[in-house]
């Protein structure tokens, strides 16, 4: 039996955060499925076109050195229904801090009443990325600062390339 973590997000962009998490959860399951939400009352800096050609490109480094099997896809429903669409009996989140054990413990309980065989696993960030939020990532490049130290080179330019239009 192949078990089949989802692990979803905005991705609004992608950060080395969002790598750290998805490089370890595939050491818990068979498949990974990395879920760019497309939410209509959000309001994403990339389109989920942009955000899902991001995370393709940044999670390649990921599947070669781990033989993973990677897919990248999008929704637009309920967490915990694309979750079973795409047949995983896991939702991965990954938690920087108490505000968001809080929040995850809250979305997981609702979750598991609306589909029970869907377990949600909490993946503590590495010290070395805990402190990254994509909310400033982008308001540090919407100010012109630096953001390598945060997010892959390709993400950088693709910031960069946003703010200076």
């Amino acid at each position: 039996m192949t078990r089949t973590g989802f692990y979803p997000g905005s991705f609004d962009p992608v950060t080395f955060g969002h790598l750290d998490i998805a490089r370890r959860a595939v050491k818990l399951v068979d498949r990974l499925v990395v879920a760019v939400g497309t939410h209509h009352n959000k309001h994403a800096l990339f389109s989920a076109e942009e955000r899902l050609a991001m995370v393709v490109d940044a999670l390649r480094p990921v599947v070669d050195e781990t033989g993973a099997g990677l897919d990248v896809t999008t929704f637009d429903t309920l967490t915990v229904t694309a979750a079973r669409e795409a047949g995983a009996s896991v939702i991965i989140r990954g938690l920087r801090d108490a505000a968001d054990f809080d929040y995850e413990m809250q979305m997981a309980g609702m979750n598991a009443a609306m589909v029970p065989g869907v377990e949600t696993v909490f993946l503590a960030s590495s010290p070395g990325t805990r402190y990254i939020a994509a909310s400033f990532v982008r308001q540090i490049a919407a100010m012109g600062g630096d953001v390598t130290a945060f997010v892959p080179a390709q993400v950088a330019i693709a910031l960069k390339r946003k703010f200076s239009a």
